[in-house]
């Protein structure tokens, strides 16, 4: 899983949003070794129209068509629109590595389509191996590409695992914030309000996911993008609480090693790491002083508390569309909830009857995926304005 080149090629799909925005500090840090190609946004005209004058990119995309229609009278460069154009900007005959940081299940087609285009694949779109991960695994392997996930702890992972053998892993430990309830009782967790759920203590997020690491939903989906990523059982893959966030994940193997992965939490590590594998690159990051480090401390999960890890998990080991259904009532409910809708607690207990009502499909290929990705966020809405009614 190593690429490297003198000047890499790039495509960034959702370059306006968190992962997107510091993807491209990094490259504008390393103009000799990275150059933009292509670049996609929801409907942020205007920030998207300063990094096509800074980046210069050959095409950009906006999945809104009315944003995209007046983006296209303002710049020169072509200006695709709708999942369609995405796609395009993602298998641009220039492209060699897409960085895919779209939020939701709207990442999977264009990440299918970039690899069967022979591009290689940066990660932070969590949905695309939670919603389709053997489809995926599977059409990577078969078109030789490389994927590098992005998301901190599979950064970690991956660190530790190079050069080792993977089949003398004993077991994966990803390491949770634990966000900021994760010292609440179920009262206070009943009283949490929006604003409350989107301080993270330790990360500077994007507000979905933001919200999924509140939840743990975030640690139940790294969980199920590792069995995928490395081939590993569910039963070699555990969740610890780290508050601290300094270490970012850990590898224990079979004679009782563990090898963990440290650093200040900031994305860009990671994110430059993905763009530069194998080489590493001087950063202006905060340097992590360990004599700085009063404590680190590490804790179980709570799954009566936070029970969307366990939804995740329980779904990974089932398999087939039941993952998706998982991440599309996901979608929804979060999405709800960002708007003030519902209750925090109502995220947990919507996505729980979404996944009690599914019948699952086994092997299932990438149009009933997607079919169950759609079905699912119809019926979603409709019990969340069922709860709403009550």
């Amino acid at each position: 899983m190593v690429y490297n080149k003198a000047v890499k090629l790039l495509s960034i799909l959702g370059s306006t949003g968190s992962i997107g925005t510091q993807t491209l500090e990094v490259i504008q840090k390393y103009p000799n070794k990275f150059k933009v190609v292509g670049l996609t946004a929801n409907s942020n005209i205007a920030l998207l129209k300063k990094q096509i004058v800074q980046f210069k990119p050959k095409a950009v995309a906006m999945m809104d068509e009315k944003s995209a229609n007046q983006l296209q009278k303002i710049v020169k460069i072509k200006v695709y629109s709708g999942l369609e154009g995405v796609i395009k900007v993602a298998c641009l005959k220039e492209t060699e590595t897409v960085i895919n940081s779209v939020v939701g299940s709207i990442g999977v087609e264009p990440t299918m389509a970039a690899i069967k285009a022979k591009k290689n694949i940066a990660l932070a779109n969590k949905e695309t191996l939670v919603t389709a991960g053997d489809i995926v695994m599977k059409e990577v392997k078969k078109n030789k590409v490389v994927l590098m996930p992005i998301d901190s702890e599979h950064s970690a992972i991956f660190q530790c695992l190079n050069g080792e053998n993977i089949k003398k892993v004993r077991r994966i430990i990803i390491t949770a914030s634990g966000g900021p309830f994760r010292n609440h009782t179920k009262r206070q967790m009943e009283k949490v309000q929006l604003k409350d759920a989107l301080k993270h203590p330790t990360w500077s997020m994007g507000a979905k996911i933001t919200i999924d690491s509140a939840t743990f939903m975030n640690k139940g989906f790294e969980v199920i993008e590792a069995h995928h990523l490395y081939d590993m059982p569910y039963e070699k893959i555990d969740v610890v609480v780290h508050p601290q966030s300094i270490i970012h994940s850990l590898v224990e193997f079979e004679d009782r090693s563990v090898m963990a992965q440290l650093g200040n939490p900031n994305m860009k590590i990671p994110i430059q790491y993905a763009l530069s594998c194998p080489d590493r690159l001087p950063t202006t990051i905060k340097i992590l002083d360990l004599a700085d480090i009063t404590n680190l401390t590490f804790f179980k999960p709570n799954l009566e508390l936070f029970p969307c890890l366990k939804y995740a998990i329980i779904a990974g080991k089932i398999g087939g569309t039941l993952p998706a259904v998982v991440n599309a009532a996901n979608e929804i409910a979060v999405s709800y909830f960002l708007q003030d809708k519902i209750k925090f607690l109502d995220i947990a207990k919507t996505i729980n009857k979404m996944m009690k009502s599914h019948k699952t499909i086994k092997n299932p290929t990438l149009k009933q995926v997607l079919k169950v990705d759609k079905e699912v966020k119809e019926e979603t809405e409709k019990f969340i304005k069922s709860l709403n009614a009550n």
